[in-house]
């Protein structure tokens, strides 16, 4: 399958955010990613349920919400009344993931698992069966525009061999860092899913650089 790419938005210029949403509805992207932060398992605040609400009845691509929160299970429908289409979770706030990953799905949400640079890939083994997608972070979460961390390549590969015996049809997106100077190689590496904020929204041209996101050299 061909690769998909993200643009996140906790990138992009909240006075221009419309202008931001239909750039990317008229680029190449396949998926909006929004970054949810509460203060208080990631050391940031970011987007509400009437902001999400507000991009939603612009975007015309789906919504792929990221819960960088604590307690998410309470609040899962929330994110689905607001737009969420695609919706993860992370492995270290959810002690019963299994549970949590089938509400998400009983609500008709593409569900997802996220963990953060140092947790085990082992630790999805159990879980893998039963998500859409796993969200490799290749930064720390709480903050955009954070260096990439190279292990991630390792931690891709990794994956990719439980994918290949477990979820044929799990996507892998990675998170944090990527751009046009590494996106090949995390393809290469067994991405599916390209995550990229400050690379898109920053970039002079961001339309070409979604463009060359998915047409990697």
């Amino acid at each position: 399958m061909s690769h998909l790419v993200a643009p996140s938005l906790l990138s992009a210029n909240f006075l221009q955010l419309k202008d931001e949403i239909d750039m990317v509805n008229q680029s190449e992207a396949d998926l909006f990613h929004v970054d949810v932060m509460d203060g208080h398992f990631v050391p940031n605040i970011s987007f509400g349920f009437s902001i999400i609400k507000q991009i939603k009845s612009q975007a015309e691509k789906p919504l792929d919400v990221h819960l960088m929160i604590s307690n998410p299970d309470h609040y899962l429908r929330d994110f689905k009344d607001a737009g969420a289409d695609w919706l993860s979770v992370h492995y270290e706030t959810c002690p019963h993931l299994h549970r949590t990953i089938q509400q998400i799905h009983n609500l008709e949400m593409k569900p997802g698992v996220v963990i953060n640079p140092h947790t085990h890939v082992e630790l999805l083994r159990d879980i893998l069966p039963d998500v859409g997608f796993v969200l490799l972070m290749s930064v720390n979460p709480g903050f955009g525009g954070q260096h990439f961390i190279e292990n991630a390549y390792r931690r891709i590969a990794a994956l990719r061999e439980m994918k290949a015996a477990l979820n044929p049809d799990l996507f892998i997106e990675v998170d944090g860092g990527v751009g046009t100077g590494n996106a090949a190689a995390l393809l290469e590496a067994g991405a599916d899913i390209l995550v990229a904020g400050s690379a898109i929204f920053k970039a002079s041209d961001p339309k070409a650089t979604i463009k060359k996101l998915k047409n990697p050299a």
